[in-house]
């Protein structure tokens, strides 16, 4: 059959989903300073595709901008089409940031650290997810038997991941049903988020081919096990050294580390609803489903909202501090990469900014709800700060409008119908 190579260009919006457009992939030397053409209310676009509310109505254009360095071309020689897609920047028509580019909004939160401390942060995600392909059996935790059942989507997803230029570390059958997690090597913060987006594309694509799906809703079923995203992190210094380790600090933290974390407990009332950022990641954050309730930092608790990682078998202090790291719990495949780590960077900076101390006491909990953590996100002013007024009222409006959409659903059916868009 005759066929023309066609590439897409997109971001990861601020519903978790990757939107933009394809062309020719002979025109993509052309449309490397415009890209593809946007406008302002596809940021209203909602998990479920339809806009509810727009604060911008249908005026105005914009560009989605690809930066090379991003770019994924995966053959998966199966006579299926390549997996062929650039993640850019949204754009002003004069080539300017948009005041709303989630990508930017990252961008902006490294610029921050940078100004607050001259440190820069290395990061990878951990994300859960559940392949369809998969029997679900009683006693598959972590099971060579669901290991061995998933039969090639691992490695084949594996090979996708390798080919697209993202380095895998580790590919697991996880505590629930028919779930699976899969890590990837550390990275600085913005290709961190790159790396975690086309993880995501590159297991949906892969379970695809199969016949199957990748389902990285933050609760399948109600009843079930959720799925989380789990950020590592580690602060590291201009000169390329490791910056997050003390021995003689709180807890092993450097006086900077602890700060950043006390930054990110201080304002995770206001940022969990950028990074659980959907009703059902709160059926998630309940007791007895090895999610945090609490804003709290502990080691190696996995019950803990932020983690201190334990350091394996280091043969001398150097080896400690490269591997010493922390873990944000606080966050699920409802969310975009960009907004998760934009967030907790801008919140480590305030922290390091303020010489924040970490908390003592009793840890409060963490929102119970996304409304309850809406109307925290809409009271902080360090947030209004960070988003700037267009694109915080916008967020506010679309997860708000996003909310009176479900809110008459039952448990059950609103885990379905989360399910089926993520």
């Amino acid at each position: 059959m005759l066929r023309e190579p066609l590439i897409f260009v997109g971001t990861c919006d601020i519903a978790g989903h990757v939107r933009g457009k394809g062309f020719p992939a002979r025109e993509l030397a052309a449309r490397r300073r415009k890209g593809v053409g946007w406008t302002h209310s596809n940021l209203m676009q909602s998990a479920f595709g339809a806009i509810f509310e727009t604060p911008f109505g249908t005026g105005g254009d914009l560009m989605i901008v690809p930066d090379a360095e991003t770019e994924v071309a995966v053959d998966f020689e199966d006579g299926s089409a390549p997996e062929h897609f650039i993640l850019g920047d949204i754009r002003n028509t004069d080539g300017t940031p948009w005041a709303c580019c989630p990508r930017d909004f990252l961008r902006r939160a490294i610029a921050a650290v940078r100004e607050a401390s001259a440190l820069d942060v290395l990061a990878t995600f951990e994300q859960e997810f559940v392949y369809t392909g998969n029997e679900a059996r009683s006693g598959d935790s972590y099971a060579l038997g669901a290991f061995r059942r998933q039969g090639i989507f691992g490695e084949a997803f594996v090979a996708a991941l390798r080919a697209a230029g993202v380095t895998p570390d580790s590919f697991l059958a996880e505590y629930g049903p028919r779930q699976f997690e899969v890590t990837v090597a550390p990275a600085p913060a913005l290709k961190a988020a790159d790396q975690a987006v086309v993880t995501r594309e590159m297991a949906r694509a892969t379970a695809h081919r199969l016949g199957h799906r990748a389902v990285f809703s933050p609760m399948p079923v109600p009843d079930g096990v959720g799925n989380g995203v789990h950020v590592h992190f580690s602060l590291w210094d201009g000169q390329g050294r490791p910056a997050t380790h003390d021995p003689a600090g709180d807890r092993g933290l450097s006086t900077a580390a602890a700060q950043f974390a006390a930054g990110v407990l201080h304002h995770l009332p206001a940022i969990a609803a950028i990074t659980a950022p959907s009703p059902v990641s709160y059926l998630r954050l309940t007791p007895n489903r090895w999610a945090p309730t609490a804003i709290d930092l502990a080691q190696q608790d996995r019950g803990a909202a932020l983690r201190i990682c334990p350091v394996f078998a280091a043969a001398d202090a150097a080896e400690t501090a490269a591997q010493f790291n922390l873990e944000f719990r606080v966050a699920d495949g409802a969310a975009s990469p960009y907004m998760v780590l934009g967030a907790l960077l801008f919140a480590g900076a305030d922290g390091l900014r303020h010489g924040r101390a970490l908390p003592t006491g009793e840890p409060p909990a963490l929102p119970r709800s996304l409304a309850e953590a809406l109307d925290r996100m809409e009271a902080s002013e360090a947030v209004a700060d960070w988003f700037g007024p267009t694109f915080r009222d916008a967020y506010l409006m679309h997860k708000r409008a996003e909310l009176a959409h479900v809110k008459d659903l039952a448990a059950a059916e609103l885990c379905r119908r989360y399910a089926e868009v993520y």
